[in-house]
């Protein structure tokens, strides 16, 4: 293994052991009580070492849910071309449900231990709805790209809004253990997909008849 390679698992040690650090003491203690000297002491290192990772409390806090953001964002891009919006986002979905159920031990305890940290602190979880809020407006982006509008048209907008509003079906504090959180999401996005009228996340108009003035409507009488 190459010293670039060491250097970033032991990054990635370091990382994890601050953010096992944080929860554990913030559910002992208290998210508010709980200080960033506190959690650095708990790792042994400096709290200038915390601020190499982190930038606050709440960064460590909601670091899986920034996580899970980053990864939906970069398996949609990944997707082909080929397959409509909601189709892509659906299968971005996908690829990070099965990071989630071949979890092992020592990940599936920190996110179980994330989420409910994040579902008793109002202001944590007031947090996570921002990250998902900011990542939206990337989703949105992706989708307009891909259906080449502007990010600002009503379109992409209600796509990304319907799949969001089926992913946060999902999220709460019943629903905690990745894998069963996973088995009822996919259930949820199969659901969804049934439901729906294919092509409703297509353009409405054809390439031919874009641009073109409508029909005038039709007259009785």
């Amino acid at each position: 293994m190459t010293a670039v390679g060491l250097r970033e698992r032991k990054k990635q040690r370091t990382r994890d052991a601050l953010v096992d650090a944080a929860l554990d003491l913030f559910l002992t203690k208290g998210y508010e009580a709980t200080t960033i000297d506190q959690i650095a002491a708990e790792v042994e290192v400096s709290p200038r070492t915390f601020f190499r990772y982190f930038a606050s409390k709440e960064d460590v806090a909601l670091s899986l849910t920034a996580d899970e953001q980053r990864v939906l964002l970069a398996e949609l891009v990944a997707r082909p071309e080929s397959e409509s919006p909601f189709t892509a986002l659906c299968q971005a979905m996908r690829s990070l449900l099965k990071m989630l159920r071949k979890t092992d031990d020592a990940e599936t305890g920190r996110y179980l231990r994330c989420q409910k940290v994040v579902h008793s602190t109002p202001a944590l979880l007031a947090g996570a709805m921002r990250l998902i809020k900011e990542n939206e407006r990337r989703l949105v982006a992706e989708v307009a790209r891909r259906l080449g509008t502007d990010p600002w048209d009503l379109q992409p907008k209600f796509i990304v809004a319907v799949f969001l509003s089926v992913a946060l079906a999902c999220f709460d504090e019943r629903t905690q253990d990745p894998v069963v959180l996973a088995r009822r999401l996919e259930d949820l996005l199969t659901l969804t997909e049934r439901s729906l009228c294919p092509g409703w996340d297509l353009p409405a108009f054809s390439a031919q008849t874009a641009g073109r003035p409508a029909e005038p409507a039709a007259t009785t009488g």
